[in-house]
């Protein structure tokens, strides 16, 4: 079988799914030809009109005329963002499409604040999402991306298959040795519990939240340091921090490459993710496949990808937040049942294992 991978722009996260992918497939189905095409793509911190004309030729006409050029049983567009390709591509092969999630209908937000015409980059979303409606299978992450396939786009519930996001081997617990010294660099003392959230900005995110459980913390006078990796907190997030004095108590780390984000889930001794919404939450995964157990949201998509391995809060919750940490830092007994339930939960999304039922999926479209 000849598969063309369509590759979204290079983003962090598509670009770990595609690889995953593409490498699982190659283990498992080695007799198959499996072909990567990649758009072109200028610098994203060009913010010219020109750029920005290039960009949406580029996206919309010039890549899916070269993706519809090839030959191939399979073509798997791996981003619904990109799912205008398959208007392109339907006399072309079968086409398959991975939503992720629909982020953009529930939390319009999200495109606006990053966008110069939000009105046309909303336009051109919608016209690219609703693409996979020509698509002859989509594949969500999710049962709850699924859901919302099918209530938003009308898509047949027939032509859904779910099959969950993996996490790479290179998240992995680490010799204590390393994480002590790790710690000992940012002046963590054993002592200290340490909280960690991974991601970006967005409101959905509910970083405000998190703010608020390390303001509860430190009036309580418990010993605790939040990190916050990925995108910076945001100026109205930054004011909270310093009107309520939490200065010494929270650090921004950057946006690490995956090799230092593996030593910072290490380090952290808890991930609170109290997310509003997630496609997947690959930040849960990859913290417990590094031994750190997990806080997180009893909403969304995060319920299906923690199981009964983390602790489940309301989202808005501060209280219960405060609560589940407290009870987290009396009881190591418990913090190490967490950790062992993460490391068994993550063994259970390795790309082996989703790569063979993407390949079932593309035998049984074929026939």
């Amino acid at each position: 079988m000849r598969v063309i991978i369509a590759r979204s722009r290079p983003i962090f996260s598509m670009n770990a799914y595609a690889d995953g992918l593409v490498n699982g497939l190659k283990a498992i189905r080695p007799e198959w030809e499996i072909i990567e095409v990649t758009p072109n793509h200028l610098d994203g911190k060009s913010r010219s009109w020109a750029s920005g004309l290039w960009s949406y030729y580029e996206r919309y006409w010039n890549y899916p005329r070269t993706v519809a050029k090839q030959q191939a049983d399979i073509f798997h567009i791996i981003d619904q963002s990109y799912g205008h390709l398959a208007y392109f591509l339907k006399r072309a092969g079968t086409v398959i499409v991975t939503c992720h999630d629909l982020v953009h209908y529930i939390y319009p937000e999200n495109l606006y604040d990053q966008s110069r015409l939000p009105l046309v980059s909303m336009a051109a979303w919608k016209f690219a999402v609703r693409g996979m409606q020509r698509a002859d299978h989509i594949v969500t992450i999710s049962s709850n991306t699924a859901k919302d396939v099918v209530q938003i786009l009308n898509a047949e519930l027939k032509r859904l298959t779910v099959i969950y996001n993996a996490v790479g081997s290179l998240f992995r617990p680490l010799p204590q040795q390393e994480v002590e010294v790790f710690r000992q660099q940012h002046r963590i003392s054993p002592a200290t519990l340490c909280l960690l959230n991974v991601g970006v900005d967005h409101p959905r995110k509910n970083i405000f939240t998190v703010l608020r459980v390390i303001e509860k913390l430190q009036n309580r006078g418990l010993a605790f340091h939040l990190w916050k990796a990925g995108s910076d907190f945001t100026d109205d997030e930054k004011t909270f921090v310093l009107t309520h004095g939490l200065q010494h108590s929270v650090t921004y780390l950057g946006q690490p490459d995956e090799h230092t984000l593996v030593q910072i889930y290490n380090a952290a001794d808890v991930l609170l993710a109290p997310s509003l919404y997630e496609g997947f939450g690959m930040t849960v995964l990859e913290a417990m496949a590094c031994g750190t157990p997990v806080i997180t949201s009893n909403v969304s998509s995060l319920p299906e990808v923690a199981g009964d391995a983390a602790i489940l809060v309301d989202p808005m919750d501060v209280q219960a937040i405060v609560k589940a940490l407290c009870h987290l830092q009396n009881h190591p007994a418990y913090r190490e049942e967490l950790r062992n339930k993460g490391l068994a939960r993550a063994k259970l999304f390795t790309w082996e294992m989703i790569a063979e039922q993407v390949a079932k999926v593309y035998e049984k479209v074929t026939g």
